[in-house]
């Protein structure tokens, strides 16, 4: 059973989404918040294992709520707006949100999301771009050469940062995973660019992120990017 806590600041919107959640057999809608505020607060007495968090609402907003539950490590969190915006994908995917739905989704599209998170997959959204990822790597370039004036500045720098150590440890097969991940492929889509089962891939990609260190499918796809891989 997936626990899922709703927060948006639109009773209306909460109780649409508790309906379409309640009636699968997997999903519990533990509780309800209104704000950011109230989102962490709930997130830490109720532990649910999905948080659908709004952006815009009042007190604290959605993104810097995203950034504190991700901080503790109490949740995953699927960013929900209405805002088709790259700032809201860029804001929420370095707050660390592990997926990004547009609230027009449809009902089957709300709950595949939910699920995905639940499996331990990243949502990669059609709306997240690489024009995003790339905004974010640039911004982390430039956040290092803000902090330290002896950086070179970012224009002349080299396009591909070093590799992390972990990058060292990758079988070739991993290697190649883990690129095409960075590309936003599905499991099932790798699987059928190289030529393996889903269930191989899943693998590989279970031993990549532990290896790298990372939390799930979009902290990898920005560390393709900012190595240079994609």
């Amino acid at each position: 059973m997936t626990r899922v806590l709703l927060v948006d600041d639109q009773a209306l919107v909460r109780s649409g989404f508790s309906l379409i959640l309640s009636v699968e057999d997997d999903f519990e809608v533990v509780g309800e918040a209104g704000d950011g505020a109230a989102a962490i607060e709930l997130t830490r007495e109720l532990r649910p294992d999905i948080v659908l968090m709004d952006v815009q609402m009042p007190v604290m907003d959605g993104i810097e709520a995203t950034r504190r539950i991700v901080a503790e490590d109490l949740a995953k969190v699927l960013v929900l707006t209405t805002f088709d915006h790259d700032e809201y994908v860029f804001d929420g995917l370095a707050a660390g949100a592990s997926g990004f739905l547009l609230k027009n989704s449809d009902a089957e599209h709300l709950v595949e999301a939910v699920r995905t998170l639940a499996a331990g997959h990243a949502l990669l959204a059609p709306q997240i771009t690489r024009r995003v990822i790339e905004q974010m790597v640039a911004g982390e370039r430039l956040s290092s050469a803000e902090r330290n004036p002896l950086v070179e500045p970012v224009e002349t720098r080299p396009a591909q940062d070093p590799a992390p150590a972990g990058l060292a440890l990758l079988t070739p097969r991993e290697r190649e995973v883990f690129e095409l991940v960075g590309t936003g492929l599905s499991n099932a889509e790798i699987a059928s660019t190289l030529y393996l089962g889903e269930a191989t891939v899943k693998t590989h990609v279970s031993n990549v992120l532990s290896k790298l260190h990372l939390r799930d499918r979009v902290q990898a796809v920005v560390l393709a990017h900012r190595v240079g891989l994609v």
